[in-house]
């Protein structure tokens, strides 16, 4: 063993206690040993930047934005909302869908991504049916982390150990390599939680009382009822022959002739419903669902169906809730000076000035009934206003109004919803591109980035605000050890433990090993950082037996997301400890034993796919 090999394994050791006590972040130790492994001379500068000009790098990043543009078009959320309307009451329906749709949707963008959208719809599925949150968030966690095995670019360590293979000179893997492996771990991974699931029981101790809920913010349903807007409040659908079939808004004049204000329309788009916001050049035909808000004096609602061809439909407060994706709420106070003292809202053409229409208005704290349109306003008055959220979010800069609160669903609300469509137009682009393999990787990823831009489906500030550049860092910090470990020998000295390990055994045992090695070295570092430096070891002990590359660097890739056994091995885990109230103990009973099972997958399949 030579002095360089020693500095660079002293550095590497330091590196790794560095992460387990996390302190400094790991960015900021990426940083230090691009700054401190040239300073031993077994590597230079350039070659310790070198990351930052690997294309993987740029992938990554892309990927996160694509991943940002399905989070702001509400794709994502979409798939919870289906989840919660298919699985009901069943907790084993839950899980399993759960567990399919988070590995799903975990092999187009980043695990730690689906994770944080999910974890508020597990929530509110839990808290509505009555399952213990610990029951679904280990699923959750799992299931992200087997997404990884789905796809070339579902984690970095399946780009790292491409971008290993296309180095020394290999094909690489294609876009859907990993997915025969996936599959079945995935299908096995269901079948052990709902067998495993009964270890995870999330009751209070006898005596110890549960926690207290935090505060939340009201619901659309809490105004509902707090406006006393269920009386106001009707739903009808037009009829065919209806005399609003055909006319447009401004035609009709409703809120003139009859009190009734058209707060939204409801239309069928393709395979479900949306909200459309009204305007006065809105033209409206048979099928459509016109949500009114009926002022004081107006007439009785059955008259207005008569008279105008309308159908009554049910109206529930839930209602707003179930479409806090298309419309949202907002409260608002009139402050000291504002235009709006003395003037009605209709006098102020509020609607046609900020696109969301007063439905409410409290006076202290008691709801004032009546025409509340052609009442004057009063300083501290607070209105309820109803609207897209696009104009819910743009009252922050309205000078004569004071945004008081926002509700529950505002933080669930995207603010694209209405590119959805292009969202996934530009996904699906790039998925094609990469399967059919006429450029590279990285190109077609940009491609998508473009897309999402010209659709609006994401703007530059989200999409650099959505780049996690802690990882990126990390990956680049990490690159010019495995150059140092190759020039200095030590990848060669580890490739030689592991053959003298496993002897003269066959390639499946040393495939076995580089499995355990990976699995165990992810406890304490990062699965990126692992893949960096376990796949040139793995590819030298390849060459050594004189086996095919590939079934050795899968088994890295494989490994690598095999991050089950404790939470603080992949970010993965860490989110869903709080809200799954779960311990350190949990991870190690829970993951362990479905660790051996990956490993036993890995080691009997991979030969299959990728011979020897």
């Amino acid at each position: 063993m030579t002095l360089d090999l020693v500095l660079v394994l002293g550095f590497l050791a330091a590196a790794v206690i560095m992460f387990a006590m996390n302190k400094p972040r790991m960015d900021a130790v990426a940083l230090i040993m691009i700054t401190a492994l040239p300073l031993t001379g077994v590597i230079t500068m350039n070659e310790a930047l070198a990351g930052f000009s690997d294309p993987n790098i740029i992938l990554i990043a892309a990927l996160f934005v694509i991943g940002e543009g399905l989070v702001r078009t509400g794709v994502a959320q979409r798939l919870g909302d289906w989840l919660v309307a298919k699985a009901g009451r069943s907790e084993a329906r839950l899980i399993t869908l759960l567990m399919i749709i988070v590995a799903l949707v975990g092999s187009i963008m980043s695990s730690t991504g689906v994770v944080a959208i999910f974890i508020p719809v597990v929530l509110r599925v839990a808290t509505n049916s009555g399952i213990a949150p610990g029951h679904l968030m280990m699923p959750l966690s799992m299931a992200a982390l087997i997404s990884g095995m789905m796809t070339l670019v579902a984690t970095a360590p399946n780009l790292v150990v491409h971008a290993e293979l296309v180095r020394r000179g290999h094909q690489g893997f294609h876009f859907f390599s990993f997915t025969p492996f996936g599959i079945p771990i995935l299908i096995l991974a269901v079948g052990y939680m709902l067998f495993a699931r009964r270890w995870l029981v999330q009751a209070p101790k006898p005596g110890e009382a549960p926690a207290a809920p935090p505060p939340t913010r009201p619901s659309l349903t809490d105004w509902v009822e707090e406006y006393r807007l269920a009386g106001r409040e009707h739903r009808l659908r037009v009829k065919p022959g209806s005399p609003l079939a055909g006319r447009t808004i401004g035609e009709m004049n409703l809120r003139g002739g009859a009190g009734a204000n058209i707060l939204a329309i409801e239309r069928g788009w393709r395979f479900s419903r949306r909200l459309i916001q009204p305007r006065a050049s809105s033209e409206l035909s048979a099928g459509d669902i016109l949500l009114l808000d009926l002022s004081e004096g107006a007439p009785d609602i059955d008259a207005i169906a008569r008279d105008y061809g309308l159908e009554r439909q049910i109206l529930t407060g839930a209602y707003f809730s179930g479409h806090a994706q298309d419309i949202g709420m907002a409260e608002v106070m009139v402050p000291d000076p504002s235009p709006l003292i003395g003037r009605t809202v209709i006098g102020t053409r509020f609607r046609s000035r900020h696109d969301v229409t007063v439905i409410g208005l409290k006076r202290g704290r008691e709801a004032v009934e009546g025409n509340i349109l052609n009442t004057e306003l009063e300083l501290g008055d607070t209105l309820l206003v109803i609207g897209p959220w696009r104009a819910i979010r743009a009252l922050d800069d309205a000078r004569e109004m004071i945004v008081l609160n926002l509700p529950a669903e505002f933080d669930e609300a995207p603010p694209a919803a209405s590119r959805a469509p292009f969202a996934l137009l530009s996904l699906g682009v790039m998925i094609v591109l990469m399967v059919w393999g006429v450029i590279p990787n990285v190109q077609a990823a940009l491609i998508a980035c473009l897309l999402m831009g010209l659709f609006a489906c994401v703007n530059l500030n989200a999409a650099y605000r959505s780049i996690h550049w802690q990882s990126l860092i990390l990956i680049v910090g990490m690159l010019p050890f495995s150059i140092a470990l190759q020039q200095t020998g030590g990848v060669d000295l580890a490739a030689q433990g592991l053959l003298a390990v496993t002897g003269e055994a066959s390639p499946r045992m040393a495939l076995a090993a580089i499995f355990i090695t990976t699995a165990l070295l992810g406890l304490f570092i990062s699965n990126t950082a692992t893949a960096v430096l376990m796949a040139p070891v793995a590819l030298t002990v390849a060459d050594a037996l004189g086996a095919s590359p590939y079934p050795f660097a899968m088994t890295v890739a494989l490994a690598a997301s095999a991050a089950f056994m404790t939470p603080v091995s992949s970010p993965v885990n860490t989110l869903v400890v709080g809200p799954g109230k779960y311990t350190f103990m949990d991870f190690v009973r829970m993951g362990s034993p479905f660790a051996l099972v990956a490993l036993v997958v890995s080691v009997v399949m991979t030969p299959w796919i990728f011979p020897f």
